[in-house]
């Protein structure tokens, strides 16, 4: 039979005394909940020592902790790991940890699949199954061996946070409130094709990063590549955008795939510059990666350094993203868990 508790992992400090109050405890039995939660990790009720034993069995009558260690682990030459995590659901999905000197970044997916069906990701051929709660969210962070390690989250993972919206904002608050892991929103990025109406609602109430998926400034190519493009123009949602203010620690960016021969003119450079004048804002280059059945090719080195030495001499401070975990199917884009695949260095855990 399959637990139909719920889990604790997730809920916000008020949440947490509503559920100690329902089963009799004080409500500050709550904050104590948080703690061994968000602070100490605890992964069963009964470690956590300083509720009375009557009220620990309470608790587990109705709750578990909410977390599931991971199903397996892939890592890569250049020491990127990905993992695939189970979900309430009985789905999984991909997260990936990107060691980098001192930083150490966890790229976590929000949906299992994507409803977006951009062109260049394999995600969006897996179709959409569904949106993570909270505490599936949560997971990836929590139960990830490297957890301690962290400096860094991005939801650039399976789906479109967007979409999923009131979950990443339960995810977020977590993470940046007191009661949780009280990290910095600056620690924070978050992605999005730019659903209007959502993307104003995240901007105006989170102050974590932003990353918009561009690639490209041409509303009819956007379109062929991105069919979001049709509700939600790019160029609307840089209007949008032209609202807020990321001149200060908030820092928005655009997430620009190159592919070659298709998106990597001089014209688009120029339609770029256009498009951001007046922003403050930086583009982040990316190399494609082939995936089946798409006749897309990736743009050659020098293509794309001459792409952002022509940006970035005209005001557009503009990077190339070091591409990170291919053999392993994690780089951006290649993320999919319809069909599981045998690949090198593959560690299955035993149950």
């Amino acid at each position: 039979m399959s637990d139909i508790r719920k889990p604790l992992l997730g809920m916000s400090l008020y949440e947490l005394k509503e559920v100690a109050k329902a089963i009799g405890l004080p409500a500050f039995a709550g904050g104590q909940i948080a703690k061994w939660i968000y602070t100490q990790h605890v992964k069963s009720i009964d470690d956590m020592s300083n509720i009375s034993k009557a009220g620990r069995e309470k608790l587990k009558e109705a709750y578990v902790i909410g977390c599931m260690p991971h199903l397996e682990r892939l890592e890569s030459k250049d020491g990127t790991v990905k993992y695939l995590f189970p979900t309430t659901s009985g789905k999984s999905v991909e997260t990936v940890f990107i060691p980098d000197k001192d930083r150490a970044t966890l790229c976590v997916s929000s949906q299992v699949g994507c409803k977006m069906n951009c062109l260049f990701c394999q995600t969006g051929k897996q179709g959409f199954e569904g949106s993570l709660p909270a505490s599936d969210i949560l997971n990836q962070i929590y139960s990830l061996p490297e957890r301690e390690r962290l400096t860094n989250i991005v939801f650039m993972g399976q789906g479109e946070p967007m979409d999923n919206l009131d979950n990443v904002l339960r995810a977020t608050e977590v993470l940046t409130a007191p009661y949780g892991y009280a990290w910095s929103p600056k620690r924070i990025t978050v992605s999005s094709v730019g659903v209007k109406t959502k993307l104003k609602r995240f901007l105006d109430e989170s102050e974590c990063h932003v990353a918009i998926s561009m690639h490209s400034p041409f509303h009819e190519q956007r379109m062929q590549l991105m069919p979001a493009e049709r509700a939600m123009p790019i160029e609307s949602v840089v209007e949008l955008l032209r609202n807020y203010n990321f001149s200060h620690q908030r820092r928005l960016s655009f997430e620009y795939i190159m592919f070659g021969g298709v998106n990597d003119s001089t014209e688009h450079a120029k339609e770029i510059i256009r498009l951001t004048r007046g922003l403050s804002c930086r583009v982040n280059l990316i190399r494609f990666h082939k995936i089946p059945d798409v006749d897309l090719r990736g743009c050659d080195e020098r293509k794309m350094e001459s792409f952002r030495d022509y940006l970035t001499a005209h005001g557009v401070f503009t990077t190339i993203r070091a591409s990170r975990g291919q053999d392993i199917f994690a780089a951006c884009g290649l993320l999919n868990t319809a069909h599981r695949k045998g690949l090198e260095k593959k560690e299955k855990i035993e149950k």
